[in-house]
């Protein structure tokens, strides 16, 4: 048997490779993938090839490159030193767009609620958020305000309204993500095309400007203009990936002097293990996340836009690097 693999060889390609399924080793579990979720700002810009050299870019994106680290499947064979209890068990990992893949049992999450596949493959993006959330260290009654609408910023919208953030704002230059914004009282969306965001945000916040801005485009010349809306001593959140330096940026006139707390907020800075000052791991994040999930304060399914078998993949791939703007959850079925 075959175990398809999307792999990009050279920037701007995309190929699906027939690779061995491999075995598991001790402690490790073979798993038979159901779906998985692109992860758009990431894997496009591997993808392109656009990143400054010698950059945490160009580290982690080697070519040939094998993305994905959103994978929904069934165990369907264990290594030495797992429990054979284990076969059969539908489970979520960090593992690549790969029809067959491994895992270390310490890294799967057992899906323990019945809940459509594709919105358990949010959980990466999921755990990402909600780690932005907790660094953020938002607060009832804060405002928040997001730059980029994307998969990221359509969860941070959300996860910041369940947190008790008012208002909620999200800015947009496309149309299709703006409409994708949570129809509820205390969220808003603006455009910069047709909206004067200085003026907007003033009017929503009674003058006060915002507490918090998560900049979630990845673009880094569009990161001085987004200090704009912050109010002094507020908190600005990297929770994009930006890939570059930002041009001319003044730390006394954008840090400095108003006193903002810049914030980065990577997925890695998560804590391995729980702690009394910060218990908030991947694991328990997955766990708050799928609670969400069950109890229907959560709902992710009006964000998938694209279901594509693996088969697919490659076109769908070079379609989202001419035009994204109408992309957010993206899943390849493995069926």
């Amino acid at each position: 048997m075959n175990n398809p693999t999307v792999v990009f060889p050279e920037p701007e390609k995309v190929v699906i490779e027939e690779r061995e399924i491999p075995s598991p080793g001790r402690g490790q579990v073979l798993i038979r993938s159901i779906c998985s979720l692109v992860s758009i700002g990431t894997e496009l810009t591997i993808l392109s090839g656009k990143f400054p050299p010698h950059s945490a870019w160009a580290e982690y994106g080697r070519f040939p490159f094998v993305p994905g680290y959103s994978n929904v499947g069934t165990i369907l064979e264990v290594g030495e030193g797992v429990e054979k209890k284990w076969i059969g068990r539908k489970v979520a990992t960090y593992a690549p767009h790969s029809a067959f893949v491994l895992s270390s049992i310490e890294h799967i999450r057992p899906i323990e609620k019945e809940l459509p596949d594709e919105e358990v493959a949010f959980f990466t993006i999921g755990e990402i958020c909600l780690n932005g959330i907790r660094r953020a260290k938002l607060r009832l009654g804060e405002s928040v305000a997001i730059y980029g609408l994307g998969l990221l910023g359509q969860l941070i919208a959300r996860f910041s309204w369940l947190a008790g953030a008012r208002p909620v704002i999200g800015i947009d230059i496309a149309e299709t993500r703006l409409e994708k914004m949570p129809r509820k009282p205390g969220i808003f969306s603006l455009n910069p095309k047709s909206d004067s965001i200085q003026e907007k945000v003033a009017r929503l916040t009674k003058g006060r400007m915002v507490d918090v801005v998560f900049e979630v485009t990845g673009n880094p010349e569009l990161i001085p203009e987004e200090f704009k809306i912050l109010r002094k001593q507020g908190r600005f959140v990297i929770l994009s990936s930006p890939c570059g330096p930002t041009p001319s940026f003044d730390f006394h006139d954008l840090c400095n002097a108003p006193s903002f707390t810049i914030i980065g907020a990577h997925n890695m800075s998560h804590p391995q293990y729980p702690n009394p000052d910060n218990p908030w791991t991947q694991k328990r994040h997955f766990e708050l996340f799928m609670d969400l999930l069950w109890g229907g304060e959560l709902d992710l399914r009006d964000l998938v836009t694209h279901r594509v078998s693996y088969k697919e993949a490659p076109q769908l791939y070079l379609s989202l690097l001419e035009d994204r703007t109408k992309a957010l959850g993206v899943i390849i079925e493995w069926k």
